[in-house]
């Protein structure tokens, strides 16, 4: 039996716990990450935010993973759509059951409050993460039909 990892709602006070985890998991993929100032101020800000929210595992000063979730207004259900922007365990911590923890508390966060619907976005590529999303009843087809949706991006400079 995997052992349980305390899932705690973050705080702006978790801010650089949290920075440093997102900084990890862009090396690791070789992803491209905002200078650390400015990654920073930004989950600062965010966790300040009431549409959004950050779940630790583990000690909240030394988290061992972290999921980000945004919350909008939508015309396809009453309450918010949830978009699950980052979820992350450090790699030496994984299949521990920490990602399923952080994925079941942050939809139990997202239906308490009032979301209809969560968007997860993950790479064709990145056959593992898709059949963990999967695993957890999640679809990259629309309900009704039989093709796969897509996510298309477009970066602004800021």
């Amino acid at each position: 039996m995997n052992p349980v990892h305390p899932i705690s709602v973050a705080t702006v006070e978790n801010a650089m716990a949290v920075t440093r985890l997102q900084i990890d998991f862009n090396a690791e993929f070789d992803s491209t990450t905002p200078p650390p100032d400015v990654l920073l101020r930004r989950f600062r800000a965010l966790l300040k935010h009431p549409d959004a929210f950050v779940l630790v595992a583990g000690d909240p000063e030394e988290p061992t993973g972290y999921a980000l979730v945004t919350l909008r207004p939508s015309i396809y259900c009453d309450g918010p759509l949830a978009v699950l922007d980052e979820l992350y365990v450090q790699p030496t911590l994984r299949d521990q059951g920490i990602g399923t923890q952080l994925l079941q508390r942050a939809i139990a966060e997202v239906v308490a409050r009032g979301g209809g619907e969560m968007h997860i976005n993950v790479d064709e590529v990145d056959t593992d993460t898709r059949r963990f999303y999967e695993r957890h009843g999640f679809l990259n087809i629309e309900p009704g039909t039989d093709y796969r949706m897509l996510c298309y991006i477009r970066e602004f400079e800021s």
